[in-house]
């Protein structure tokens, strides 16, 4: 996430923000600008940007939940803006620990969405594409009941358990699974990776080296999922697969790579806007675990660029972490195999989200 500031006042703004700490103004993010800007309320409701042009907004309608503050342009078909029109269910608000969930929910989603514009990803509604859209299903699992809402995607529409977004029950769950990481970000990322992998790699001109990186994803899924849950990761699987769970499948050595590509450019990109280096004093040598982030990985063509980025930046913020008595921050090892896959994902989204359409 790229930092913001306040156009009239210069305050530095979270992405989250709804208004100015200092000169009071209120905010709203810009998709169109991919910004988070003040407003001017010309009329009750209805707003223009700082200084900008005569062009009318209104808040998301989930900006009275305190939920939103992305603009939608007046006139526009929807009251919800670009993430939000993405939701077909949400939690029941009248418990206040699903609104406190919900939330958590948002907030992930909304800073998944950011990535996927800067990616120049299509990112449309099934309202509007029924075929090629997106819809997120946030659900709770019913009350007395044993049966458990499952976390996953089908054909577009990605389902998240919103106990996803209570910590205690997360951690859990990580602990019971015997995974090293888990987060809501990551879930939204693991899971918009299958449907990209629909929208991107199925039926094209890229399937034959999909193949060859990750597997034949006709093979039986279920049955894959089944024996991966009944005898765990086959030995050796860390030499081929970013986590345990990518050996179950390709369709989830693909996602989890996807996730862990954005987890990559997405925190590279915070490091580049806070102008962050790193130079291990004890080395001398200038090309060694050193990494000076002066360009945004978002906009960087060659993936090895990036990825000499990232280790020695990993490497600190591990060891930062170690030093508050925390579990590394990125838990993981990008072994050669690893990285052909990453580097195969970086050439998808660069040779086709320059493309008009899919």
């Amino acid at each position: 996430m790229k930092l913001f500031s306040c156009t009239n006042c210069g305050q530095l703004l979270f992405f989250e923000n709804n208004t100015c700490e200092r000169c009071g103004f209120p905010l709203g993010f810009d998709v169109n600008r991919l910004q988070l800007l003040p407003l001017v309320e010309i009329e009750p409701g209805t707003f223009n940007i700082f200084k900008t042009d005569s062009a009318e907004f209104h808040y998301c309608a989930n900006h009275s939940y305190g939920i939103c503050n992305w603009l939608v342009p007046d006139g526009s078909n929807t009251p919800f803006c670009s993430a939000c029109s993405l939701n077909r269910t949400i939690p029941n608000l009248q418990k206040p620990e699903h609104f406190s969930r919900w939330k958590v929910l948002e907030n992930a989603k909304h800073r998944l969405v950011y990535s996927l514009l800067c990616m120049n990803l299509p990112v449309v509604s099934k309202v509007l594409d029924p075929v090629k859209g997106l819809f997120f299903d946030f659900i709770a699992d019913k009350s007395g009941s044993t049966k458990h809402v499952l976390t996953g995607h089908n054909d577009g529409l990605i389902t998240i358990n919103i106990n996803e977004a209570d910590d205690i029950e997360r951690e859990m769950t990580r602990k019971a699974m015997d995974e090293v990481y888990r987060t809501v970000l990551g879930h939204f990322r693991h899971e918009v990776g299958h449907y990209y992998w629909d929208l991107l790699i199925d039926h094209s001109v890229y399937i034959d080296e999909f193949r060859e990186l990750f597997g034949d994803e006709r093979a039986d899924y279920p049955e894959a999922l089944l024996q991966h849950y009944k005898h765990g990761p086959p030995a050796g699987w860390n030499l081929e697969f970013i986590s345990s769970y990518a050996s179950t499948h390709p369709w989830e050595d693909w996602a989890e790579s996807w996730a862990h590509y954005l987890h990559i450019v997405d925190t590279l990109e915070t490091a580049y806007a806070f102008g962050l280096s790193v130079q291990p004093v004890i080395v001398k040598s200038t090309g060694y675990l050193g990494a000076h982030i002066t360009d945004d990985p978002y906009r960087m063509d060659n993936f090895n660029d990036i990825l000499n980025l990232w280790l020695p930046f990993t490497f600190a913020l591990n060891s930062v972490n170690r030093s508050m008595g925390h579990a590394d921050l990125y838990p993981f090892v990008i072994r050669p195999r690893v990285i052909s896959k990453l580097e195969f994902i970086h050439k998808i989204c660069h040779n086709i989200t320059h493309r008009e359409s899919l």
